[in-house]
């Protein structure tokens, strides 16, 4: 969220991100709500300093020993107007948060300006692997090992459910534990293990909400929300509190499975695990100085970026342009994935910095030494990574000519020592 006043003194500036962003809001009504607001607030103000006159009058009548009724009658009349005021700058005020509420983070300046054929390719990592065989898809592939159940998940919970099964499972389970460690051990955050279900106060303060509504699972009995991403509760963490600056920077790290509805996304890739409902996903969140948070963008980068070189899975990374961005962000890098068997690369972690565009909507701010406040932090967060598309590339990279998958030599501990993968 943005600060009114900087909307108001920056206007043009807010209406280039809207524009660069692609998100269509009525500035110049916000502009004139704030303004019969700040109108309002000064008749209240008026009125309470009549007020305070005609108490200050009233003592004094009575002390005189003279009639205070009429200053009494017109001390009522003035707080029957203040009353019928107040209401109206409430109303005002929802007006306002609602309509901020849907303005976009403005995009930095280093950012492409356009959709996604803006989008910059800043850099390649690893060579495609060659086969003298035709690759098979990671569908096939699992389908002949019987190591994912495509079917029966479809039957359990609906189109775009998937089943793990024994070395399915494993390699799932080996992955989120190679990640886990490698983000605590060498990397410096700390594991959380954050509820799946949050609140709408959750999901409103890191961008979900109100835009994305219809992508989200929501319990209508408790006003819930499954999470799409471990980003919401992990960033939630710090929701309404002022931390102390000493504190800064804080990394956090979180498995969770998470859940997206992908409305407006059937009959897209509805074979595989491109794009599944539910799905694993190994999530990094900064909270960071406002003056260190660039720099941080680019060490979570490099966090991503080694869980694929330890895989040994080419991945390339693209600066996104300002129209393919998300909500909520001012910078974002996607890192693609390089799939054998599709010959595609696919999306499988965003880094992103909102700056205090979260924090402002969350209440995240921090303090000095002195205790005094100094503003809001900023935040980060990128994914650390997302299993499925993970899941696509090893299968499809590391396939052999006989139809079984060399496990990745850095899962190999995890698998219980198992080189490779095949048919029981």
């Amino acid at each position: 969220m943005h600060d009114l006043k900087f909307i108001r003194e920056n206007p043009d500036k807010v209406k280039t991100g809207l524009a660069a962003k692609r998100v269509t809001v009525d500035l110049d009504e916000l502009l004139q709500l704030d303004i019969r607001r700040r109108q309002f607030f000064v008749k209240i103000d008026e009125l309470k300093a009549k007020k305070n006159a005609a108490n200050d009058d009233i003592s004094r009548l009575i002390k005189e020993k003279q009639d205070p009724k009429p200053t009494i009658a017109s001390m009522k009349t003035i707080a029957a107007e203040i009353d019928t005021l107040e209401p109206q700058i409430k109303a005002l005020d929802e007006q306002i948060q609602n309509i901020l509420l849907g303005i976009p983070n403005i995009p930095h300046d280093s950012v492409p300006q356009g959709g996604m054929e803006a989008n910059k390719i800043i850099s390649h990592w690893g060579d495609k692997p060659v086969f003298d065989f035709k690759p098979k898809t990671h569908v096939e592939i699992a389908e002949n090992l019987d190591i994912i159940d495509f079917k029966r998940g479809t039957k359990l919970s609906g189109s775009n459910f998937i089943l793990y099964k024994d070395m399915g499972a494993r390699l799932e389970r080996a992955l989120y534990n190679f990640m886990l460690d490698l983000h605590t051990s060498e990397h410096g955050y700390r594991e959380m293990s954050p509820p799946v279900l949050v609140n709408a106060a959750s999901m409103t303060a890191t961008g979900q909400l109100p835009k994305m509504k219809d992508d989200m699972y929501r319990l209508e009995g408790d006003d819930l929300y499954l999470i799409p991403t471990a980003e919401v509760p992990v960033t939630n963490i710090h929701r309404d509190e002022m931390l102390n600056e000493e504190e800064l920077p804080l990394y956090y790290t979180a498995y969770t499975t998470c859940f997206r509805r992908e409305a407006g996304s059937y009959g897209k890739d509805t074979r595989g695990l491109v794009r599944i409902h539910q799905f694993d996903k190994v999530e990094l969140v900064k909270f960071v100085r406002p003056e260190t948070s660039y720099q941080e963008l680019e060490t979570l980068l490099g966090n991503a970026r080694r869980i694929f070189e330890m895989l040994k899975i080419p991945y390339r990374v693209l600066l996104l342009a300002s129209g393919d961005m998300s909500f909520a962000a001012a910078k974002c890098y996607d890192i693609e994935v390089y799939a054998a068997g599709l010959d595609k690369w696919l999306e499988a972690s965003s880094c992103s910095n909102f700056e205090d565009f979260q924090a402002r909507r969350g209440n995240v701010s921090y303090k000095g030494k002195d205790g005094k406040k100094k503003g809001f932090v900023h935040t980060l967060n990128g994914s650390g990574v997302a299993l499925p598309r993970t899941m696509v590339a090893i299968l499809e990279n590391y396939q052999t000519a006989d139809g079984n998958v060399i496990v990745p030599e850095v899962l190999r501990p995890y698998m219980g020592g198992v080189d490779r993968i095949t048919r029981r």
